[in-house]
């Protein structure tokens, strides 16, 4: 008798991110300005607080995956959000003070070709409102609601990515592209260029005033080729958005006097969901010992919980005196190897 293949249909693997132009962590050439800083410093410090710093208002509209021709990829059914309102004034300000304190200034700046100025990896002692902010349930079940799947932080180091771009003196207002015009106008009318992420899901924040402010929005590309606009921000707004499958960019702002938004990169809660994280995008923006450290330990705690859940469903079948099952015990086994290959593929050392 000719032995059984088991057919696996073939899953579209996750897109490639383009990586930074910068190999490793580079300081940027162009100093924040001081106004920011000065007024960071004005600041009184405090803890999060839920109560106080949460102003939840539901998006008006998710857009799921199968509406923007992206059915059956990721990780959950939705894509996208409308922006909508996550965080209080005073919020911002205490997330503000954080990012520009000398401490994060001195230490957590980063350049890359996409955007000149960032802020990384401020993690909890630099920033301990950012991060308690990002770990609290209260957060966390919200952005999980939008998602539709149970999310988590991806790893300390992206908790609070943030782009910082300033408009140059006398800009104060442009007429903003339409969609149709925008593959012409895009080099000049992005904040951040066309791109994949390196996490499942990504929260952008909104940290600058929005008032007087053209533009700003994020374009999706979806798979025919055409463009879809999700609606500008305004301060303290928030967009989940499951920015590994979804090809996106930000599109510049006009007349405000800068664009300050925070990305908050997020996985999958349940260790038994795929896991396609690739660090392409982040590696020449991080300190790698911090980054590679952060990406293996919460991949092998990934493996370990998987393991645990073999284990456990093969004592059970021997409690219940079932048949060993060859084709899934080696349908599992293939896939751990593929995932211990994954970290192979991203965990290298960085030449010149």
């Amino acid at each position: 008798m000719p032995a059984l293949i088991n057919i696996v249909p073939e899953v579209k693997k996750a897109p490639k991110p383009i990586a930074s132009k910068t190999k490793r962590a580079t300081r940027p050439s162009n100093p924040v300005p001081q106004f920011l800083i000065d007024e960071a410093a004005k600041t009184v410090r405090e803890p999060f607080n839920a109560e106080k710093h949460l102003n939840y208002q539901a998006p008006k509209r998710i857009y799921t995956m199968a509406e923007i021709g992206l059915e059956g990829q990721g990780i959950a059914p939705n894509a996208v959000c409308e922006p909508f309102q996550l965080f209080t004034p005073e919020a911002i300000e205490q997330m503000r003070a954080e990012i520009f304190s000398e401490e994060v200034m001195r230490e957590c700046q980063y350049t890359s070709g996409f955007i000149k100025n960032m802020v990384r990896g401020m993690g909890p002692d630099r920033a301990p409102f950012t991060y308690a902010a990002w770990k609290s349930p209260e957060v966390l079940a919200k952005v999980s609601a939008i998602a539709g799947t149970e999310l988590i932080p991806a790893i300390d180091f992206d908790i609070g990515n943030v782009n910082i771009s300033i408009n140059d003196a006398g800009e104060n207002s442009v007429e903003h592209p339409d969609v149709k015009d925008m593959a012409k106008k895009e080099a000049d009318t992005s904040a951040v260029a066309w791109h994949y992420d390196s996490y499942p899901f990504v929260v952008v924040t909104m940290l600058s005033n929005c008032e007087g402010m053209v533009g700003g929005e994020t374009a999706l590309r979806l798979p025919d080729g055409s463009s879809k606009m999700v609606r500008g921000p305004a301060q303290g707004t928030a967009v989940v958005m499951q920015g590994r499958y979804i090809e996106h960019q930000a599109l510049k702002a006009f007349g405000g006097r800068e664009r300050i938004a925070m990305v908050t990169s997020f996985r999958a809660k349940n260790p038994l969901t795929k896991d396609e994280t690739v660090l392409t995008g982040v590696r020449g923006i991080s300190d790698l010992c911090a980054l590679y450290h952060q990406y293996t330990e919460y991949r092998l705690e990934i493996l370990e919980e998987r393991i645990r859940h073999f284990q456990k469903q093969e004592r059970n079948r021997e409690i219940a005196k079932r048949p060993y099952n060859i084709p899934e015990a080696r349908r599992w086994i293939i896939e751990q190897k593929e995932f211990l290959e994954d970290m192979l593929e991203e965990i290298y050392e960085v030449e010149d």
